[in-house]
């Protein structure tokens, strides 16, 4: 059996930012993680540009809130010429090249094509995972665990309660396949691209468009000539099940072409385009939440309630893609920021496991706004230097001083108030 001092489940940006958050202070860190690179949703659901991580400073400046961690991949993205002048659009490519390097200056041992397939645990404590691979299925332990799964794999795994969905009726925000289409003359297409958006909506009001999104949501991307849309919308199918999953990425392939063979003929600068790439996975934005000692609402994130034990701060508004199909539910933060507190990272029932990412604890409203790429970076963060003091001193998760954990994140330019 390998021994670590702490593993992190998934390599996302919660789990990357998590692996060298804790490595940093000087411990042994697995992370594991089922594709061949790191990244997550960013490169195996095409997830974006990075949505908004900055808010105007009043004199016509502007203030880095996801800082830290998630600053120092958009600088080296840059360096590198992977990330676009507007600080959004970013070439994933690159970007699994950036993690590679960052894990690796760190001391991070990374464990690709990984699935796990179990959680070990005696009372109230995790002792190993199992997991399944290439080489057969291994046992790997740790002192300490951080689940950055994005549907909390490891903590129902180890018996710790959580809730799916809205409250109610546990239904979730639609899954979305994004792709990206080439040879676009995008000068045209986006001085006309009004036109495009009201011919899907009059085919889809004719019953020609079998995709229930009230309108087309397309981005630029970094490179020239080429489209990415985010357009495709599953409903009714659970990201927690495989059968549902199965079946969501053969009727979102439908889709894909649907969008694509509308846009080709109907849009302008579409003419000669070409269908070049979809994801290697449909997108997942809601799953299983842990059951935390804390449950955010949109109720703190509209006030901007703050957080004594505050870990990351974000700006990214409720935006709930109806679980129903019926529209988009969008709430603006307006300028400022609200707060990620520590406690809904720590899942009820075990003392040395720590979630972060999509899945912490809270509302289905709230999940709907902190789920993006930076602030899930800056919770991994928090997570990863809450779990190297916790296993430092050998505490429970839930005893960390939180005046040391913001000491180390101001030390690392994180942050959290």
């Amino acid at each position: 059996m390998r021994q670590y001092d702490i593993i992190v489940a998934g390599g996302g940006f919660t789990g990357v930012a998590a692996g060298i958050a804790a490595a940093r202070e000087g411990h042994r860190v697995l992370i594991v993680e089922q594709y061949g690179f790191l990244g997550g949703a960013a490169c195996s659901s095409y997830v974006n540009p990075f949505m908004i991580h900055a808010i105007p400073d009043g004199e016509g400046g502007w203030i880095q809130l996801n800082a830290g961690i998630f600053q120092e991949i958009l600088n080296r993205l840059k360096e590198l010429g992977g990330l676009d002048r507007d600080n959004r659009s970013f070439n994933d490519e690159i970007l699994k090249l950036v993690l590679d390097r960052m894990v690796t200056e760190h001391g991070v041992q990374v464990l690709f094509h990984t699935y796990i397939t179990g959680v070990n645990t005696q009372g109230d404590r995790i002792q190993s995972i199992t997991v399944a691979n290439k080489s057969g299925v291994t046992e790997l332990s740790a002192d300490y665990f951080i689940d950055c799964t994005g549907d909390a794999d490891v903590a129902a795994g180890a018996g710790c309660p959580f809730h799916i969905g809205r409250e109610g009726d546990n239904a979730c925000q639609p899954m979305t396949m994004c792709f990206r289409v080439i040879n676009v003359d995008t000068g045209r297409f986006w001085s006309n691209w009004a036109s495009a958006n009201a011919k899907y909506q009059e085919l889809q009001r004719e019953g020609k468009i079998k995709n229930t999104r009230e309108d087309l949501l397309l981005f630029h991307h970094i490179a020239r000539g080429v489209v990415h849309f985010n357009s495709t919308r599953i409903l009714n199918k659970s990201g927690v099940d495989a059968w549902d999953l199965s079946a969501a990425e053969m009727e979102v392939r439908e889709q894909v072409f649907e969008l694509y063979s509308m846009m080709k003929e109907y849009a302008e600068g579409f003419e000669n385009s070409v269908l070049f790439s979809a994801a290697p996975q449909i997108g997942v934005r809601e799953s299983r939440m842990i059951d935390g000692e804390y449950t955010l609402t949109a109720e703190d994130l509209l006030a901007c309630k703050p957080f004594e034990d505050s870990i990351a701060v974000g700006a990214y508004g409720i935006d709930i893609h109806s679980p129903d199909g019926s529209g988009t539910d969008r709430r603006e933060i307006g300028g400022r920021y609200y707060y990620i507190p520590y406690r809904s990272l720590i899942p009820k029932g075990v003392k040395n496991l720590l979630v972060a990412g999509r899945c912490i604890s809270s509302t289905h409203e709230a999940q709907s706004a902190y789920r993006v790429l930076p602030i899930v970076c800056c919770i991994g963060e928090g997570a990863g230097t809450a779990a190297a003091l916790a296993c430092r001193d050998g505490a429970d998760v839930r005893d960390v001083c939180v005046e040391e954990l913001h000491r180390l994140l101001d030390q690392h330019g994180a942050k959290y108030c």
